[in-house]
């Protein structure tokens, strides 16, 4: 690779694009990314005119569409089911340039860092690693200094500077002598909470000794014929501690009740039951309450009016030197926000300082780009980078698959749905992304279950009040609602009454065998449609062996098509069908021999194993299509609770019907409301992921200037 060339006269080598880039890249491009054509039609009527140009308009129209299912409109606000096309890209420059990368890298916000050794025994220098040390004292005392100067302003970066190592090594000598001035002032603020402790436990003291009549300091001095124990004991243990001590020769004085302790003195002669004695204080519970200096040899009143006067004392000094940090933190405020935007602008480099390699002055870096920015990472680096540089680009290798990142969807409509999708995992690179799925079948169960126009208004209308303490989960809320609010209408229910509105199709009670039905159709196709995408999602990473004979793979699929078929002969006519038959008998013959082929041991043992396989397949597809009938159990057990709620209701008078029904409807709202979420979380996780969805990916984190923030 020739290092030669300067980026004025022309670009560098690229190895052949693999992604979706085929050719030379083509600089000149119009906003959908699609090179530029220009077509002259001949001259005609203006009716074949029209319709060429509708022609155009309506092959333009699908070619948009078909580029926003596959994630090359570069707008990551609509919602997308296939992953973004990702490209690996190696970046070999001159480590002098590692700061213009990094910054170039991080304003273009689509660099994620690889992070793997190379590949090349040579590469085994790490160019940037005393950037980083420099970066990380910097920062630690920078942090140390804001946390004593309490400095809550963030910086403006402005126009981004390149921070070289130089620069940095500098600020971070500034902020050395910075640090040794605030230490001091933090060392002068020990030094008065110090004080400050020292005084409250005197004072705590003074409380505890005040009802015993007596000179502490008589107490304090040890003398040569008596031992003193002043201190806690727990209320109950008093009178079995009075016994234990007496049989030691030793007299206990109860002198102060407070709380769950009583305060005591223990007295006695010096002897050789000392040591029996702490065992029996030790065992009751006892706990020393120490006289500190300095209250011995005073009255209350004089002491009290000391403490008094070096409060004020403390505070007065707690003053000034508030003032004094107060005045320093101006003085240096702007070299403090200096030394933030400076940290900021050099953050970017330390990040990627795991993923930096290098032999003498060439340095290489490697990453993952979404395809789609690739040419735009490429302007940025001609346009920051001083020295000749070298990109290459590929696609992913099959090996490569786990480690890709994947781009998720920023919609603010499903911001919140993406969430609960993330509790289960991140989707692999090239998986389908289950947050657009996930938000439907969530909502259309959700309504299903819990519909009533009544109760999803208030749900609605709480979401709305509390957003700005939902936050993005404020729209989940009020989809929830309006989802509710939906189905309120097929059912005709509003608060649980049903004759107010008049039903779009019919109330759950009315028909509960068909709402039933409903429900095990639902299932059937929500099952069926899981274990399709799990085939897809295997084929898409390169498992086909899994695609045909993992869990839930086309061998299973077809075993459920087999058994459905057989049930609904058996419900019609009685017997399970020849042809079900079969299917259902060679898909479990071919899922046992798959088994046996990778089971090791005893004979007898992998005989037993298959079969528990093969009946545990059974029972899990018909165990997981029953599940789904929750979905109409619970849209009944709404309409159920609510008729209960009004027959309470109707005996008893006014005032009580009021409360009941208020009470009635929270008690549905809160509870069953909280316990249908909760199902419905159940059926997605357990029934829909679990089939598809292997939530082992990573998200796609780019290297990004965090602006305002601290570093």
């Amino acid at each position: 690779m020739p290092l030669g060339l300067p980026m004025a006269a022309a670009h560098w080598p690229q190895r052949p694009e693999t992604g979706d880039f085929h050719g030379p890249a083509i600089p000149h491009q119009n906003p959908r990314g699609q090179p530029k054509m220009r077509l002259n039609f001949p001259a005609t009527n203006s009716a074949a005119n029209s319709a060429t140009k509708l022609s155009l308009r309506l092959r333009e129209e699908l070619s948009r569409l078909w580029q926003l299912i596959r994630g090359e409109v570069e707008d990551d606000t609509r919602p997308r089911l296939l992953p973004l096309p990702m490209q690996h890209v190696r970046l070999m420059l001159m480590t002098e340039d590692l700061p213009r990368a990094s910054l170039a890298l991080a304003e273009t916000g689509q660099f994620h860092p690889d992070t793997r050794p190379p590949e090349e025994p040579a590469l085994s220098n790490l160019p940037g690693h005393d950037y980083r040390e420099t970066f990380v004292q910097a920062r630690s005392r920078l942090d140390k200094i804001v946390r004593i100067a309490e400095l809550e302003d963030s910086p403006i970066l402005g126009q981004a500077q390149v921070i070289d190592h130089q620069v940095l090594d500098a600020l971070n000598q500034k902020l050395g002598t910075l640090w040794e001035d605030a230490s001091h002032l933090e060392e002068d603020f020990r030094g008065l909470d110090e004080e400050e402790r020292v005084l409250r436990e005197q004072e705590a003291a003074l409380e505890n000794f005040a009802n015993l009549k007596v000179d502490l300091g008589v107490l304090k001095r040890k003398t040569r014929f008596l031992d003193f124990y002043i201190g806690l004991v727990p209320r109950e243990n008093v009178s079995r501690l009075e016994g234990a001590v007496a049989l030691a020769g030793h007299l206990l004085l109860n002198y102060l009740q407070r709380d769950n302790h009583a305060h005591v003195v223990i007295i006695g002669p010096c002897g050789e039951r000392e040591n029996q004695l702490a065992s029996v204080l030790s065992s009751a519970g006892f706990q020393a309450l120490p006289i500190p200096d300095g209250i011995t040899d005073k009255t209350t009143e004089e002491l009290e009016a000391d403490f008094r006067a070096r409060h004020q004392a403390l505070e007065a000094r707690r003053a000034a030197l508030e003032q004094q940090l107060t005045d320093w933190r101006d003085k240096h405020r702007e070299q403090l926000l200096d030394a933030r935007r400076v940290l900021l602008l050099a953050e970017p480099l330390v990040t990627l300082d795991p993923s930096i390699h290098g032999v003498k002055s060439l340095a290489v870096l490697c990453g993952w780009v979404p395809t789609r920015a690739i040419d735009r990472l490429r302007k940025s680096l001609n346009a920051h980078l001083q020295l000749p540089f070298a990109l290459e680009t590929r696609r992913p290798t099959a090996a490569e698959r786990p480690l890709v990142p994947t781009v998720p969807t920023h919609n603010q409509v499903l911001a919140p749905f993406s969430t609960l999708v993330k509790q289960y995992g991140i989707p692999q690179y090239g998986e389908i992304d289950p947050t657009p799925l996930f938000a439907v079948t969530f909502l259309l169960m959700f309504g299903m279950m819990f519909g009533d126009v009544g109760h999803g208004a208030v749900i609605a209308l709480a979401a709305y009040l509390a957003r700005n303490k939902l936050k993005s989960f404020a729209a989940f809320g009020i989809a929830a609602g309006v989802s509710s609010m939906l189905f309120g209408f097929v059912f005709g229910s509003i608060f649980g009454v049903e004759h107010w509105l008049p039903a779009l199709w019919m109330p759950p009670l009315e028909d509960p065998i068909t709402m039933l039905k409903v429900a095990l159709v639902w299932g059937i196709v929500f099952i069926i449609a899981a274990c399709s995408l799990g085939i897809y999602n295997r084929i898409a990473v390169g498992n086909i062996q899994g695609a045909l004979l993992a869990p839930h793979g086309l061998v299973n699929l077809l075993f459920y098509f087999g058994f459905l078929a057989g049930g609904w002969n058996l419900a019609s006519s009685g017997g399970f069908g020849l042809w079900p038959g079969l299917i259902v008998l060679g898909s479990l013959a071919t899922l046992a021999v798959h088994q046996w082929r990778h089971l090791s041991g005893p004979v007898g043992e992998k005989i037993l194993v298959v079969f528990i396989e093969t009946l545990d397949t059974v029972i899990v597809y018909l165990s997981n299509t029953l599940s789904f009938l929750r979905v109409s159990a619970f849209s009944l057990n709404h309409a159920a609770l609510a008729i209960a709620i009004f027959t309470l209701a109707d005996m008893l008078g006014a005032f009580g019907t009021i409360v009941t029904l208020i009470l009635g409807n929270l008690f549905i709202l809160v509870l069953e409301g909280g316990i249908v979420m909760i199902q419905v979380m159940r059926l997605q996780y357990y029934e829909g992921f679990s089939r598809y969805f292997s939530g082992d990916g990573h998200e796609f984190a780019p290297l990004r200037l965090r602006f305002g923030e601290s570093p």
